[in-house]
């Protein structure tokens, strides 16, 4: 009888937990079926619907708060759960400890199949070529973020969305077959040539509010700094020792920062391979290329004919060169451009703990210049004592009950004991004067 519930019960939570599974394709969520409706659905949008229609069972087995974005800026707060994330951003689970706590103030950008995982400071998102999800975005650090990207993301969205209706108007000139194949014509690549595809604005604008962010913080540690270090060079005292101490600490952590934020950069910059996999437009368009020749091939016609982007890609496309190669000029320019902001930053922080060392020697040198005068006090203390231990010994020798013929003498006492002072001052003067031969006393 101790067994029976048990054998009840273990089935009845296999039958809960495999229920949402199949039915969640059919009922998706209200707010993720509106937003999917004025944006192209990705890939796996089963997988996302099946990770959000479960969350009222699973909140408390792992789902976390994501705010998503498309290419329109259309965003939306939702829980999702970690399965639901690798399903829909193709993206193996041990790319979640980068997004965890232990890697908080890390800076990692990684590229996978079909997305890019970003951890830089404080910002942590996963970006795919149609939409970005950001982790934790109500954190007070990364509502600057979320704020750029409502501001930024639906203008650009409405100069790609022109771009897409001037490029319609003039189809048939815009468009020449190469071998089979529709491929943008020169004149209206130009136009544009100058758009970044999704992806690289989501990141330009992460590394926008990154190196604000931190250029921010040094310019506070800064307006602390300097008065405090100038006030430790008038006052050396316990508070402003502590004081200097504190802002050096801050000033160590920062510099750590910046640099991983900097030493991330530059090694993308130096691998094009890395910097090639970032393009995730570019893999997406070669994709729908691969999809539609096989499927012209598969029907027999005799012109593969592609089929349209759509506006939201039309805009995305920055070269032929882009779209076919492995041209990644464009992601280089916006890395080296932050990179030279962050190698700025960094030059600053520098700048300041040279400040913070040149007022340690400073002080430094001060407290051995104290110390040092001192040490000539105690040796001057020394010579004295020296001189008049002498005159002591003398004067206790005289005073033992010993006759003397000279004892009875009137005034002989006067004399004795001025002449035994001079005799111990002239001591003293000539071993001072050896001293300070000897340079062993200032002037």
């Amino acid at each position: 009888m101790g067994k029976n519930p048990f054998s009840f019960r273990r089935p009845s939570i296999r039958r809960r937990r495999s229920k949402p599974t199949p039915a969640s394709p059919s009922s998706p969520p209200p707010h993720i079926v509106a937003a999917s409706s004025s944006s192209p659905p990705p890939p796996s949008t089963g997988n996302l619907i099946g990770g959000g229609g479960g969350k009222g069972k699973k909140k408390a087995g792992g789902a976390r708060l994501w705010m998503r974005f498309d290419t329109n800026g259309v965003s939306e707060l939702v829980e999702y759960e970690r399965s639901a994330i690798i399903k829909r951003a193709w993206i193996p689970a041990r790319d979640f400890r980068i997004l965890g706590p232990l890697f908080s103030q890390s800076s990692t950008i990684l590229a996978r199949e079909r997305a890019m995982v970003v951890n830089l400071e404080f910002i942590k998102a996963i970006v795919t070529a149609e939409e970005i999800l950001i982790l934790d975005p109500l954190q007070q650090e990364v509502l600057p973020f979320v704020d750029q990207l409502r501001l930024q993301l639906p203008r650009r969205s409405a100069y790609k969305t022109r771009g897409a209706v001037a490029g319609d108007v003039n189809d048939s000139e815009t468009h020449v077959s190469t071998g089979g194949q529709w491929l943008p014509a020169p004149d209206a690549m130009e136009d544009l040539q100058g758009e970044l595809p999704f992806e690289f604005q989501v990141l330009e604008i992460a590394l926008e509010v990154v190196c604000s962010f931190l250029d921010k913080t040094v310019a506070e540690l800064e307006r602390d700094a300097y008065p405090a270090l100038d006030e430790l060079a008038r006052n050396v005292s316990t508070k402003n020792l502590e004081h200097v101490r504190s802002l050096k600490s801050n000033l160590t952590r920062l510099l750590a920062r910046v640099q991983k934020v900097r030493d991330e950069i530059e090694h993308l910059l130096d691998d094009n391979e890395d910097m090639a996999n970032l393009y995730l437009t570019r893999k997406w368009i070669q994709n729908q290329q691969s999809e539609a020749l096989s499927g012209a091939a598969a029907s027999n016609s005799i012109t593969a004919v592609l089929p349209r982007l759509g506006s939201n890609r039309s805009g995305s496309m920055v070269s032929s060169r882009n779209l076919y190669g492995n041209d990644v000029e464009d992601l280089e320019m916006l890395l080296e451009a932050y990179f030279i902001q962050l190698d700025g930053t960094r030059n600053k922080i520098l700048s300041v703990r040279e400040y913070i060392d040149d007022t340690e020697d400073y002080v430094n040198i001060q407290l051995d210049n104290q110390r040092n005068e001192l040490i000539q006090l105690q040796l001057v203390l020394t010579i004295a004592s020296f001189a008049i231990a002498i005159e002591t010994a003398v004067a206790g020798w005289c005073g033992v009950n010993i006759p003397f013929t000279w004892n009875n003498k009137h005034g002989v006492y006067g004399i004795f004991v001025g002449g035994t002072t001079a005799v111990s001052v002239l001591i003293f003067l000539l071993i001072l004067g050896y001293a300070r031969w000897k340079k062993l006393l200032g002037s």
